[in-house]
Formats: structure tokens, C-alpha cells, sequence
């Protein structure tokens, strides 16, 4: 069955067994009426954006029907979805009427991102398109231009994306807006994010928690939120749950969640409620900021909330072939699928499009009429479509000298401790620009020297409420990146700290976000912003205390699958190299950083000078740790990650020893994405350069953090791949000890070391005369490891010393 059969137009929901005296908690207000002429200019606006909408869907040609549609006029493939359009051109309307009554800071967060024709109609309308996009004019020519090019190659998408002026949301996967929109009214007092839920998107899991959002906005330095849930009641081919439940429902869940609720669902006078409504929100807002900004704030304020109940597909086809249409899930997307080659649809699509009477709506040289035109701000730059905060806002950050911060060579250290200063100090310097945004595990991290001048920014927290904290914890990463999403695409900068096995989670989020700054940086008009920083510790190598669910480098390729101009992932192997490498990712901008290290204390290899040196270079020599400084080497070793490279040094030393006839040459790499082919990255060695950094032509040790085919694909197409082999992780865990996750993986520094005689073998003679005895005495050495192990539940005491030469 393709959909629910239902007997009646847009069905209410059925009574719920919760008691009738909590509707008392539901808002109740006097309707205002508005003025004539206001009321027309909502009307009509509204009708000739859903006529731009509608018509966006179906028309190549005729776009103002000055003659009848034929199917020459019919596009060959209809794209789009018109459902929830309605829907949002009534919102887009009051909003503009709410922007120029109140001169009012705002921008528009939608959450149905396909309804793009109707926010591309609205900005039509308002003129933004045509700042933007000249070729969309409010003239026959434009808005021909707008409606035929619409969802083909040479017009915009069906979604909301970063070419939709006004837009800080790639709309297409569902459950962000909430979140984004609470991201970009921290630290921004004066502005207003009004943000449209479909009822379909309250269905996921991140808007449910995104719903808290409020708990973490101190009304005192940081803007607020209209959200309006769009109930309709149907998604693709079913009803939604918001739309199967009554108010009593709604009004104490909202209630919960810690809002007042207020329904908008009066069809016969909807431009007089939403107006009500819309004006209520917004002194309750008032109320609360200048409470908190007097010093007085209000202990759990309860923020607004609007439920707009409206039909689906409002204003479009009633019946089709005797099946509801509008008020159904058949309105999702196109009504009339067929009118390309169905006289009978043709002919509904017709009537459809003639209701609106565009001869009304625009002059004879294709422009709007000019009553619409009165609720629009008069200040251009005041315009949904043209807020330069969503555009053209990177404000930067001011990032402090990493040296002050580094430690002595030699020394051990955290690194996650170490970059904790100089994180409180960027805090520090940029009091209303960085954030921390991280799902309860700063401390877990050993990051909390972040709170040595701050705290956390948890409002309905008697310890923390009112205090400026920059640091937001809250245990859902989906959240945590929706904050940082709309904080970032609004100027500033974050911080995204994680435990490594799950940031995974945020994996499609952050990929939406990286589609969205692709298509930007291909707009014209469209500023860089601040990276995406994400710090990624608590990593497999040392997550052996919480088992197999807490070991899981996958976001590693989830980055690298981005393109060349965004994907940036770096593996510090020590505490100075990792300063260098935050202080670089927060000053950068439009790219996705990772930053994957280590929270244990791990030897400090590199003086101040000598990581500076590294890090430019993404990967060097080590020269300490190799035979001769690295000339003439029978072998090469590559260590990538903390724990790993601690592992090669280690093997290199061990190897010292016991084969003093082998030649080693000891690299480390700390940006991977040198590692790929000439010309595939912006960062990648030419194969001069990598030959000079690995040789040309001998055996190549990898010992890898992440998985193995990430290392290969970053190779592939590199020259002499035959000679090279690697060791990374394999999926092998439990509850165990460090060395043993080592072992486990084969990246233990036996390992490198038994690569390292067969891969001297082929060329070094003394090596191959004694590989059988060297063989033995590692494979001897392993199992001695794992039985003490086993016996004794930890590692050897000098596990971690660190190597000597």
C-alpha cells in the first residue's frame, strides 16, 4: 500500500487520555486585529509566493499564464516539494511584517529545506535574489528565469542550500535546524532566530534534544529563538506524530521541555493569530532579556513556543482522481505528477495556478505589486534574504603564541593537558567569539584547564547559571554540532572536543555542513568563515579500560572523504607538535579539521623550533631516532598517531640493540594528507618530495592509526606501491592493557621491528644471515609480554619509558 487511505481532508487528532486542565497551560490571547492594509500585503505576498512556488515545480514556459498551459509548457521531470511551501511563505510574511514593525535583528532558520520554492519565491518577492543573482530580477525576464530554471542543472536545487541567500542550514537531511539556530544567537544579544520545525523533522532524534537548547542560552549575552513547529500533519505517505497528537499533548510536552505553548490554528483568521502570536513571542522574549540584563535574571525562564496547525498543501488541489490531495501526505511533493502527459491534470494544474489570479499579483513588466511590497523592511540590509551575519560575519580569533605554552624536549606530557592552557587562554582573549562545544567530557579528556577562567554555560544549573561561561557540555553530539554549525556559519569560532569512538555519530552532519561550504565557496557572494575544529582524543590506543564499544578511529575516513579543499586531518605525535597544530586549525578558515592525539603523558620529541619545522612540513625525518640520521637506510618506518610513533621510536631503539647492522630511517607524519598522490590535495608531496622524505626505492613501514584502507586509498597511484606494507588498526579489543590493544593490533613496537628485518632482509646481508634468530627473539619477547599480562592484568612498568640511543 502506497499510503494510509484516509476518509477526510487534513484529520485532527484524535482525544488523548491526559486531563483537559493542563490546556490552562497552553497560552490564550486576545486576537489583534490587524489593519486592512496589512492584511492585504500578508495576503497577497502570500499568494504570489505560493504561485511562484507551485509554479516552480511544473512550468518551463507561459510562467505568468497569459495564455493556456500546454504540455510544452510542462517541465519533462517535476522536482519538488510543494507540501510544506504554504506553510512557510504564511511564516516568511509575518516575519517580514515582525522585522519592519520592530526593526527587529532577524534571520530565518527552515528546517523543511525542501521547501526551497517557497523560500526562493519569498526572496523573489523581497528583492534579495536579484542582489544576489542579477539574472533574477523582479521583472518577466527573472521571474521566468527563477521558475523554469528551478531543480535543473542551470537553476538552483530543491533544496535550501548555501546559494539561498539568507540560509545557514543545507536543508535536506532532517533534525539541525533547532540546533543550528541556537548556535547562532550565542554571543549575539540582539538578534532573533525565527526557526521552522516540520512536524516530520520533530520525528528525530536530534531535534528532540535540540529542544534543551534553551537550557544552555544565558538571556544575557546571547540573542533568541522563535521556534514555530509546522504542524500538517503528514510526511511522504503517512501522518506524523505531532499531527496524531491533541493540545493537551503538545502543551505538556512543550511545557516540559520548559517553554510556554501557543497554537496558531485558527484557518478562518490565520493572519490575525499568527500575528497575535508572533508580537507575544517576542515581548516574552523582551521580558526575559531585560530581566537578565538588569541583573535580575529569571531562574528557568519559560521561552515561547508556537504550534502552527495548517493543512498540507494548503491553497493547492483538493481531489485527485477522488483521493484527497491537499490536507494529505499526496500533497508531499508533487500534487499533479502527471500533468506533463495527462490532459485531465493539466487542466487541474491550470485551475490550480489560475486561483491565485496572478494578473493581480504582477505588473505587465513581470514586478510585483505594490501592496505586498509595504510589509517589507524598507532597510534592504533589515531583509530576511540579505542579513549580512549569514553571508559576510567571520569576526576571526586571536590565538596567542603556542611557544609560551610548549614543553621542555625530553620532558613527558599530555597533550590534551598541554593545549588545555593555551584553549584557556583563546577563551580568554575572545570572550564573545570561540566556544567549547563537547558532549560531557572535558575533564574525561583532561581538558579542564579550560575552566581556569571560565565555566560552563548550563543556565538551569544553580552552579553555573548567569556566569558567562563559554564551555557548552551536553551529552548529545548531534546537538553539540548544530551549535557549532550555527555558531560558525554567524562569524566565530568553536571547538568541538570527543572522545574518538564516537564522533562518528556526527558523521552526515558534518558532511551537510561540508557540502554546504563547498557550494558557498563557489557562490560569489558568499565570505569564508571560521573551520570546523575537531579534537579527537580518549583514542582506541588507550581506551582499553572501557572496552571494544569505546575503540572505533572511523572518523578519520569519514573526513578524508571530503573534498581536497575542506578535509585536513592531523595526527600530532607529541605535546609541541599538537600546540602548533591547534594554534594553525583555529586561525584557519572554510576547512573541516581533525585533530586525533593522545591524553595520556607521551614523550615530547620535538623542541618548540623543531615541531614548528614538522608541522609546516606535515611530516620529517627523524633523525634522532634513525641510523646515521637517516642516510642510506635499509628500511623506513613510518609512524602515524601518538601512540603509534611511540611504538616505532620504540622499536627503533630496540632494534639499535639488537641489530646494530640494520639501517633505519625513522619518519613521522603528522598531517596525513601529504601522503596523497601528487596533485590529489592542496598539501600532498610531489614525488620528488615524498622519494626524498621515504627513498625511492626501499621497503616502507606504515604504522597507522586508523584503518589501513584509508592509508591506501591516500597512496594509491603513488609509485613502487609494491614495497610498501602496513600495520594499523584492526578491529581487535577488550577490556585490557594498553600494550596489549598494541599487540592486538599488530602495531606493537614487536611488530615494527620484525617489518623492519624483513624489509632490511631483501638488501642487507647481515640482516638476512640473522633474520631467523631475530625473528625468534621478538616472537620470544611477545609471548613473554602476553603471559605477564595475563597473569598480572598490566602492563611492564618500563612500558612506557621513553626510548633511548
Amino acid at each position: 500500500m502506497p499510503g494510509e487511505v484516509i476518509d477526510r481532508p487534513n484529520p485532527q487528532p484524535l482525544p488523548s487520555q491526559v486531563p483537559d486542565e493542563v490546556l490552562s497551560l497552553a497560552v490564550k490571547l486576545e486576537k489583534a486585529k490587524l489593519d486592512e492594509g496589512t492584511a492585504r500585503s500578508l495576503q497577497e505576498f502570500r499568494r504570489a509566493a505560493n504561485y511562484i512556488a507551485a509554479a516552480m515545480i511544473f512550468l518551463k514556459d507561459n510562467v505568468l499564464l497569459e495564455r493556456d498551459l500546454t504540455f510544452d509548457d510542462i517541465k519533462p521531470r517535476l522536482l519538488g516539494h510543494w507540501g510544506t511551501c504554504p506553510g512557510l511563505t504564511l511564516v516568511y510574511s509575518h516575519l517580514n511584517r515582525l522585522v519592519a514593525e520592530n526593526d527587529l535583528d532577524m534571520i530565518f532558520v527552515v528546517g523543511p529545506g525542501h521547501g526551497a520554492p517557497a523560500i526562493l519565491a519569498t526572496l523573489w518577492i523581497e528583492g534579495s535574489l536579484e542582489k544576489f543573482y542579477p539574472q533574477y530580477a523582479r521583472t518577466k525576464e527573472g521571474l521566468h528565469n527563477l521558475i523554469t530554471g528551478f531543480s535543473t542543472p542551470h537553476g538552483f536545487p530543491s533544496h535550501i542550500n548555501a546559494e539561498t541567500p539568507g540560509a545557514i542550514h543545507e536543508g535536506g537531511e532532517l533534525g539541525y535546524a533547532l540546533s543550528v539556530a541556537f548556535g547562532a544567537i550565542m554571543d549575539k544579544p540582539d538578534l532573533v532566530v525565527a526557526c521552522v520545525v516540520g512536524d516530520g523533522e520533530a520525528e528525530s532524534g536530534p531535534t528532540a534534544t535540540a529542544w534543551h537548547g534553551y537550557k544552555y542560552i544565558d538571556p544575557a549575552e546571547s540573542g533568541a529563538l522563535i521556534p514555530i513547529v509546522h504542524v500538517n500533519g503528514f510526511k511522504i505517505s503517512e501522518r506524523t506524530i505531532y499531527g496524531c497528537m491533541d493540545d493537551k499533548e503538545m502543551v505538556t510536552l512543550f511545557t516540559g521541555y520548559g517553554y510556554q505553548t501557543r497554537f496558531v490554528e485558527d484557518l478562518e483568521d490565520i493572519d490575525a493569530d499568527l500575528a497575535s502570536s508572533m508580537d507575544w513571542a517576542l515581548q516574552e522574549i523582551r521580558k526575559i532579556q531585560k530581566a537578565a540584563r538588569s541583573g535580575k535574571p529569571i531562574m528557568k525562564p519559560r521561552w515561547p513556543v508556537l504550534i502552527m496547525r495548517t493543512p498540507k498543501g494548503w491553497s493547492g488541489p483538493k481531489k485527485l482522481r477522488g483521493e484527497f490531495v491537499e490536507g494529505s501526505f499526496r500533497s508531499h511533493q508533487v500534487p499533479l505528477a502527471q500533468a506533463m502527459k495527462d490532459e485531465g491534470e493539466l487542466k487541474d494544474l491550470q485551475s490550480w495556478l489560475s486561483s491565485y489570479n496572478p494578473r493581480e499579483l504582477f505588473t505587465k513588466d513581470g514586478n510585483v505589486t505594490e501592496p505586498m511590497l509595504k510589509i517589507l523592511p524598507k532597510d534592504d540590509s533589515m531583509k530576511l534574504g540579505q542579513r549580512k551575519i549569514t553571508y559576510d560575519n567571520y569576526e576571526g580569533v586571536k590565538v596567542p603564541e603556542w611557544k609560551d605554552f610548549s614543553v621542555k624536549k625530553g620532558a613527558q606530557a599530555s597533550c590534551m593537558q598541554t593545549i588545555g592552557q593555551l584553549i584557556d587562554q583563546v577563551l580568554v582573549d575572545n570572550p564573545r567569539s570561540t566556544r567549547i562545544f563537547s558532549p560531557d567530557e572535558l575533564v574525561s579528556n583532561k581538558l579542564d584547564a579550560v575552566f581556569n577562567h571560565t565555566g560552563r554555560d548550563f543556565q538551569w544549573d544553580e552552579f553555573s547559571n548567569a556566569r558567562g561561561g563559554r564551555v557548552v557540555e551536553i551529552l548529545s553530539e548531534h546537538t553539540c554540532q548544530g551549535f557549532l554549525q550555527g555558531y560558525t556559519l554567524t562569524g566565530r569560532v568553536g571547538l568541538f572536543p570527543s572522545y574518538e569512538s564516537f564522533l562518528g555519530i556526527i558523521h552526515t552532519m558534518m558532511v551537510q555542513y561540508a557540502k554546504f561550504v563547498k557550494m558557498a565557496q563557489e557562490t560569489t557572494w558568499r565570505k569564508d568563515v571560521g573551520s570546523l575544529n575537531y579534537l579527537e582524543t580518549s583514542t582506541w590506543t588507550r581506551q582499553e579500560h572501557n572496552g571494544f564499544s569505546h575503540q572505533n578511529p572511523s572518523f578519520i575516513g569519514a573526513v578524508l572523504n571530503l573534498k581536497p579543499t575542506a578535509a585536513r586531518v592531523y595526527l600530532p605525535p607529541d605535546a609541541n607538535c599538537f600546540l602548533s597544530t591547534i594554534a594553525h586549525c583555529l586561525r584557519s578558515k572554510t576547512y573541516v579539521n581533525l585533530m586525533v592525539g593522545s591524553k595520556q603523558p607521551q614523550p615530547v620529541f620535538l623542541s618548540p623550533e623543531e615541531a614548528d619545522t614538522h608541522c609546516r612540513a606535515g611530516g620529517s625525518i627523524w633523525k634522532f631516532a634513525s641510523t646515521d640520521e637517516g642516510l642510506d637506510p635499509d628500511v623506513v618506518l613510518v609512524g602515524i598517531g601518538s601512540e603509534i610513533t611511540f611504538e616505532v621510536v620504540a622499536a627503533a631503539s630496540m632494534l639499535r640493540k639488537m641489530a646494530p647492522m640494520l639501517r633505519v630511517r625513522v619518519v613521522n607524519v603528522t598531517d596525513l594528507m601529504i601522503l596523497g598522490t601528487e596533485g590529489t590535495h592542496p598539501h600532498s608531496l610531489t614525488t620528488a618530495d615524498f622519494d626524498a622524505l621515504f627513498t625511492a626505492d626501499r621497503r616502507i613501514h606504515f604504522n597507522y592509526h586508523g584503518y589501513a584502507n584509508e592509508l591506501k586509498g591516500l597512496l594509491f597511484g603513488r609509485p613502487k606501491l609494491d614495497r610498501i606494507s602496513m600495520e594499523s588498526y584492526r578491529e581487535e579489543g577488550s577490556t585490557t592493557t594498553p600494550f596489549d590493544m598494541m599487540l592486538r593490533n599488530k602495531v606493537s613496537r614487536y611488530d615494527v621491528a620484525e617489518a623492519a628485518i624483513k624489509g632490511a632482509a631483501e638488501r642487507n646481508e647481515k640482516v638476512r644471515i640473522d633474520m631467523h634468530v631475530l625473528l625468534s627473539e621478538l616472537r620470544h619477547e611477545v609471548q613473554k609480554r602476553r603471559e605477564s599480562i595475563m597473569e598480572t592484568g598490566k602492563d611492564a612498568d618500563d612500558t612506557y619509558d621513553t626510548p633511548t640511543f
